[in-house]
């Protein structure tokens, strides 16, 4: 039996995408999807894509009128909170790919989501290399105490930092407090220099032409450094299969997952 699936954003550049990406799949049927500016049409006619008969609603309350079994979040920080618990509210499992949500939204998102017995899995990057990224960030930070975080992206990205690199600095933290050899409040100069404090770690996030997204961890022992980075392009292809996955996963889970790697078997 094939998951019903409501993707918010689906005209949006990764939801485009991964709608187009679950129309050639078998055990999935995009039965709904959320576009304000596209309302009342059919998906498969904005996205030239006929496979896609699905209609598209202006609000994710309208669209959970068709009971789903997978709600994937891919709008603005601004609507996603209010999605996600609309989405719980009426007992579909959430999968989130937009970034900008603090630690309190999740908190309170986790609270629903255990009420409800149902999943929510927070991806801040579908992309495989940054899943990996991830995890191999978490083992070296069980080994080198100290870290800073470089967040790359284009030059109108609101949220600073991204979800991604929330994500990243939370999940180290999560291992230990990174160590500082000088205490920011000695800095003499420009404090802001040495970047946003997040979940313990030095975050300095890079808005310009010329980047898409990507995150670059730093961590530096006497006599050496290590660097992992990871960088997307401008194709958003690279976030389908990942997403993928996190739909087929989700329903398997209770109360909220950070992280793809969360269910991969890594």
């Amino acid at each position: 039996m094939s998951l019903k699936v409501c993707v918010a954003g689906a005209t949006g550049w990764a939801g485009s995408e991964l709608s187009r990406g679950m129309a050639a799949a078998d055990d999935l049927a995009l039965i709904a999807a959320v576009a304000r500016r596209h309302a009342g049409q059919k998906l498969g006619d904005v996205l030239g894509e006929p496979r896609l008969v699905t209609p598209i609603f202006a609000s994710a309350t309208e669209a959970l009128a068709q009971p789903c079994d997978v709600f994937v979040e891919y709008t603005k920080p601004d609507s996603a909170k209010a999605n996600i618990l609309a989405a719980l509210e009426h007992g579909a499992h959430v999968v989130v790919g937009t970034s900008g949500l603090t630690d309190a939204d999740y908190a309170q998102i986790d609270a629903v989501a255990r009420e409800r017995q149902r999943g929510v899995l927070a991806c801040g990057n579908f992309a495989l290399t940054m899943v990996l990224l991830q995890k191999f960030a978490v083992m070296a930070a069980k080994y080198i105490p100290q870290w800073e975080i470089i967040d790359y992206a284009y030059e109108g990205k609101l949220d600073a930092p991204s979800g991604t690199v929330r994500e990243l600095a939370g999940r180290l933290g999560e291992v230990r407090q990174p160590a500082l050899g000088l205490p920011l409040e000695k800095t003499v100069g420009v404090r802001e220099t040495r970047g946003g404090t997040l979940a313990g770690t030095q975050v300095h996030a890079v808005r310009l032409p010329g980047f898409v997204l990507g995150a670059e961890v730093i961590f530096g022992m006497p006599d050496q450094t290590l660097t992992l980075r990871h960088n997307a392009g401008n194709s958003a292809k690279p976030y389908v299969d990942g997403a993928l996955l996190a739909i087929r996963k989700v329903p398997g889970l209770i109360g909220l997952h950070r992280g793809l790697d969360t269910v991969l078997d890594l």
